[in-house]
């Protein structure tokens, strides 16, 4: 042996031992025994000294392993939260620590499936491959100074984001909507975009039986670059809290494996709903419409992980649905998100009433990235056409009661005559084909009136 490969042939040695011993389960684990059950909360017994908030551990019940996590923890017990319902616990069961918080073993072979939020697979097609690594589910977001600027434009395909609202590799952006006026459509429609490597999908608080379909059915193009998390809306608050968390550990693995990455959240709304759940059941007080204050620290931790990653990793893209609750656009919730996201795209019931989708509303929709996205030609034409589009409908109930005249105003003249035909040019569903430059689409649509 050389005496110049010595140090390398021990690096490498030293690089085998501390990946053997991180991702090795210790030999010793602390074990404590179930004191108390509650609705809510399990209290358990002798692991006080062992374990910190947010670190999970195994309760043995008959039914198998069921995995919790650490809310509380007192002098003498600590209360955990379990992940699952329905198996059966019993007071003076084992329960041993985990020595860290939840953590998926992603893997290539994940792309076309669908998974809960602790990694087990909902899809009968099989056992997940593990990856090499364990990941916590629970991490940072990248430094600030560290990240990369935001990447190119990408073209969506959807003709009125990409003429309004406009993304680029790594924004996050979201779509404000009331329920029934098209967002989970439209979320399908976005993630057939070809510039997205990998889709990661988060159904927070669905219907059950609508799950499949949306997978099966509005997904169906691009279901083998799909990886799904989903907690339906019968599960425990537990799932539904981690289901986002565990879709964007998900989207960081492949995110720095290089790859731009579409991350979907639907809805968040329904993650701030689970928190709020947990976080009422030990007794935290409620400060905004019932919403407590780990709430509004959550979003933040949890959204501010997307986006461009390190130098020399891919993105993130979030799309990020939030369910306004009455049509509020104004409640805790989408306020505080509005205020952390990069953009926000409004779809209107008023639009959806009119037969128009996708429901997006170009006046109150906006993309704060938009000025570095477009040229100034692109910026000018979409500036007229915004003007003409608030002119238009500015004046509808003038022009409903039979007030308008034309040649009265010059303006109104114009809006009358070509906002009808943008509407009727942006429309669009699953079954239309994307569209790759929609500037030169409406200067085809809009340049003559129509026959």
């Amino acid at each position: 042996m050389s005496a110049s490969s010595q140090p390398f042939e021990a690096l490498d040695r030293l690089n085998r031992l501390v990946t053997a011993a991180t991702t090795a389960r210790p030999a010793f684990s602390a074990q404590g025994t179930v004191a108390r059950i509650s609705p809510s909360f399990i209290t358990v017994a002798g692991l006080s000294r062992f374990v910190s908030i947010g670190e999970a551990v195994s309760i043995a019940t008959s039914s198998g392993e069921l995995i919790a996590e650490v809310a509380n923890i007192d002098r003498e017990t600590i209360n955990v939260t379990p992940v699952a319902t329905g198996m059966k616990v019993e007071l003076g069961a084992g329960v041993t620590a985990l020595c860290g918080p939840i953590s998926l073993s992603p893997h290539e072979s994940w792309l076309g499936r669908a998974v809960n939020p602790i990694g087990e697979p909902i899809d009968d097609l099989g056992p997940l491959q593990p990856g090499p690594r364990t990941i916590p589910i629970h991490t940072g977001a990248p430094k600030a100074m560290s990240r990369e600027r935001l990447g190119k434009h990408l073209v969506t395909g959807v003709k009125a984001i990409d003429l309004f609202t406009p993304i680029c590799a790594g924004q996050r952006i979201g779509i404000f909507a009331g329920s029934g006026v098209g967002k989970s459509t439209l979320l399908a429609m976005l993630s057939r975009a070809m510039a997205f490597d990998v889709v990661v999908l988060s159904l927070v608080g669905e219907r059950g039986r609508e799950v499949r379909d949306f997978l099966d059915d509005a997904m169906a193009e691009c279901r083998d670059k799909v990886v799904a998390v989903v907690a339906t809306a019968d599960e425990s608050p537990m799932m539904r809290r981690l289901a986002p968390t565990s879709a964007m550990c998900l989207a960081e693995y492949f995110r720095d494996l290089g790859r731009n990455v579409l991350l979907i959240v639907d809805s968040i709304t329904r993650y701030a709903h689970a928190i709020r759940e947990l976080a009422l059941a030990s007794n935290e007080p409620p400060v905004a419409r019932g919403f407590p204050p780990s709430v509004f620290g959550a979003l933040p931790r949890l959204l501010e992980r997307a986006g461009p990653g390190a130098e020399g990793s891919g993105t993130i893209s979030a799309i990020i649905s939030v369910l306004v609750d009455g049509d509020d656009h104004n409640d805790p919730i989408a306020d505080a998100v509005r205020g952390i996201l990069d953009g926000h795209i409004v779809l209107d019931r008023a639009i959806a009433a009119q037969g128009r989708y996708p429901a997006i509303n170009p006046l109150a929709s906006i993309s704060r990235l938009a000025p570095k996205i477009r040229g100034k030609n692109e910026a000018a034409f979409a500036s007229q056409l915004i003007e003409l589009v608030s002119r238009f409908e500015d004046s509808r109930d003038l022009r409903t009661i039979g007030g308008y005249r034309p040649g009265g105003d010059a303006q109104l003249d114009r809006a009358v005559q070509i906002v009808p035909r943008l509407y009727d040019a942006v429309k669009q569903d699953l079954n239309d084909a994307p569209v790759a430059d929609v500037f030169a689409y409406l200067a085809e649509k809009l340049q003559a009136p129509p026959n």
